[in-house]
């Protein structure tokens, strides 16, 4: 079982006996409750954390935990209604309007109900986090002289150096001058969104795209205008079209393992976008969010697009968020010339700087053996898990269509059959215990077909990703039909599927 199912579940149990206890009364101790339930001491701790976050219990250090008084009555609501008057009064003048839709971002973001397997997350599973290196660089790091002090704006100048040679590759094409340390991939794509468009302007994107990227466009007052992509990336006789029809100054694009196709922008396409870019103006903002999640059979991995850009077109943005833990929250925004002055001022004003003690300890986590050792297996894991979740889609859910199945990232993406609707699948599968991505958000415009987006990353292991897929066959069966397993062949077992 999942810790944080555990975590759930007792905490559930919990809330049902406190009416046992008057109020101030004492609970039984950790000990008692990790003997009673079966669960460990982090669990208690973690569900009394959560009991006493919601004001049900107080936890006294070294006494234990009593049962919190009553709340006392609530204040009467306000009216906050004036505010829609307030928030929309101007918004005539506005050529896009600023409404903000999260809802693209958060489906990633929020954690399942207990029991549901979550084919929708877009971080690591704990079990696939190194925590216990990251924790001892975090506990190195506090310790390093200065390690609380204000840090330069533009980030510790080792850390600056650190993503500048991986960026630039061995030839050094990228300097620490031209880096910038950011808290986080959304933010930096939102400083660097911020910084190369104007409100009202159109920015082009990838179609399919990540959401995150459109909410952020849209919430700045762009119109995001789509470019399709194909297995071997943006097509760029599109983006020549987008950009002359557009007048756009910016293109948002994901060369290495697509979000959410999984494409890879084929070696011959890549000097084209960048000659497109300069020849109409732009920049070319090159989300690189999961270099450091490649499959163990990805092979040598093509540089990124800042690495071959003397002119200063692209806007690079890579972080370590995803190969490590969604709260280490360290990026890179690398740009050259006048941009990168008015990224810098941007991010100031918006945020001053990012913490010094997460700087250092990143510091301490790459510069550690643990950090390649953690990556290698990172990269056999995720293999074993895309080949789990391949071979039992293919065998219990063929007509789901898996057009490309890469060899990086943590996600698939799957075409429906003609006339389903993603969103009653959607539904169907949390009824059965699954929860996964319908495709619609990943769009700009009118999309040309249904899809869905599953992720292997954020479950336990391969016999989770088995299960999920059988409860998603059931889901299938109430939406789309019985698929063929269902005949007179009977499904196979899938256990024998895992690798």
């Amino acid at each position: 079982m999942h810790e944080r199912s555990s975590v759930g579940e007792l905490a559930q149990q919990l809330r049902q006996e406190l009416n046992r206890y008057s109020p101030g009364g004492k609970l039984p101790s950790s000990r008692a409750l990790v003997e009673r339930y079966r669960v460990s001491p982090v669990t208690v701790s973690r569900a009394l954390a959560q009991l006493a976050a919601e004001g049900l219990v107080v936890t006294r250090p070294g006494a234990g935990a009593f049962r919190a008084a009553p709340h006392a009555p609530a204040a009467p609501a306000g009216d906050t209604s004036w505010q829609t008057v307030a928030l929309s009064a101007d918004a005539g003048g506005e050529p896009v309007p600023r409404t903000v839709d999260a809802s693209g971002v958060t489906v990633s973001l929020a954690a399942p109900p207990p029991g549901v397997i979550e084919f929708n997350g877009g971080y690591l599973h704990p079990s696939l986090q190194p925590e216990r290196a990251m924790a001892a660089a975090l506990s190195r790091a506090g310790r390093r002289p200065g390690a609380w002090a204000r840090p330069p704006l533009e980030g510790l100048p080792e850390l600056r150096e650190w993503f500048a040679r991986y960026i630039g590759g061995p030839g050094g094409t990228v300097t620490a001058a031209e880096v910038l340390i950011a808290a986080g991939g959304q933010s930096a794509l939102t400083t660097a969104l911020r910084a190369l468009a104007p409100p009202g302007a159109p920015v082009l994107v990838e179609s399919p795209t990540y959401p995150g990227m459109l909410a952020i466009a849209r919430a700045s007052g762009l119109r995001p205008v789509p470019v399709p992509v194909d297995a071997d990336g943006v097509r760029p006789e599109l983006l020549a079209d987008a950009f002359r029809a557009s007048g756009a100054r910016v293109f948002v694009c994901q060369p290495l393992f697509q979000n959410p196709t999984g494409a890879v922008l084929a070696p011959p396409r890549r000097a084209e976008v960048l000659r497109i870019a300069r020849e109409a103006g732009a920049f070319v903002v090159e989300d690189d969010f999961v270099r450091r999640l490649a499959h163990e059979d990805a092979g040598p991995l093509p540089p990124p697009l800042a690495a071959d850009d003397p002119d200063g077109v692209v806007v690079h943005v890579g972080s370590l968020t995803k190969a490590t833990s969604p709260s280490f929250r360290v990026c890179a925004l690398a740009a050259r010339g006048p941009a990168l002055q008015r990224l810098r001022a941007i991010q100031v004003v918006d945020s001053f700087f990012v913490p010094r003690p997460l700087q250092e300890a990143a510091l301490e986590l790459v510069g550690s053996p643990a950090w390649p050792r953690h990556l290698r297996n990172l990269a056999a894991e995720l293999k074993s898990r895309r080949d789990a979740m391949t071979g039992a889609l293919r065998h219990v859910l063929p007509e789901l269509a898996l057009p490309h199945i890469p060899s990086g990232g943590y996600h698939l993406w799957l075409r429906l059959p003609d006339g389903a609707h993603e969103s009653d699948l959607a539904a169907a599968a949390l009824r059965a215990g699954v929860a996964l991505t319908p495709g619609r958000p990943y769009f700009s415009a009118e999309p040309p077909a249904a899809h869905v987006r599953l992720s292997f990353a954020a479950v336990a292991g391969t016999p989770e990703i088995a299960e999920g897929v059988r409860r998603l066959r059931a889901a299938c069966d109430d939406v789309l039909g019985p698929g063929r397993e269902n005949g007179s062949t009977p499904p196979p077992d899938l256990a024998t599927l895992l690798p």
